[in-house]
């Protein structure tokens, strides 16, 4: 009983600890915080990197002045022509255990609809410690798209993703929290 109060004591420590960052991490190339707003960063499909707009858009600025090809910034990859070699660049990086490709493809999954794999690319994501993959299971356990709805494995999930620092968990984490303590006062 001690034993499981100390460590829900620690828990709740780790939990409510401010992150060092917002969970989404930098920018490889500048070191600048990623925005929290997605539209402000692009995943390069070839390196799983999420680059700023800002790094990417002086990437090209750079390529046009010198008349090169267009590549990644980061690795320098030639750019896809394709959405199919996206995917097969994607795969590459999914086949070698990448948990933000594992996420993205997960998110294009869950666009087309296919729920299924969305949760098991979300899933193996979440367990090589993807935050984001955590915040976005939390979602579909709340939705009870493709998984059955479950509070306790969506707070998990939002516990696990805050606990990385991810904003979007932490706000939904208090909401819950806020939400769930009004319901035991009545």
């Amino acid at each position: 009983s001690e034993c499981k109060k100390r460590s829900a004591e620690l828990r709740d420590e780790i939990l409510f600890r401010q992150p060092e960052s917002s969970g989404l991490g930098d920018c490889p190339i500048c070191c600048i915080p990623l925005p929290i707003n997605a539209q402000g960063s692009t995943l390069m499909a070839c390196c799983s990197k999420t680059i700023c707009n800002g790094c990417a858009h002086a990437n090209t600025i750079h390529q046009l002045e010198e008349n090169l090809e267009e590549s990644c910034p980061f690795c320098r990859h030639p750019a896809p022509d394709s959405d199919d070699e996206t995917k097969k660049d994607l795969m590459r990086r999914i086949e070698v255990n990448d948990p933000s490709a594992m996420r993205h493809m997960g998110t294009c999954c869950h666009q087309e609809e296919d729920y299924g794999g969305a949760f098991e690319y979300y899933t193996k994501a979440a367990e090589l410690g993807d935050a984001t993959a955590h915040y976005l299971l939390s979602c579909m356990y709340h939705a009870g798209k493709g998984v059955r709805r479950d509070e306790k494995k969506k707070v998990y999930h939002l516990e696990e993703a805050a606990i990385c620092g991810n904003p979007f968990a932490r706000n939904n984490l208090a909401l819950s929290i806020q939400y769930i303590g009004g319901l035991r006062e009545q």
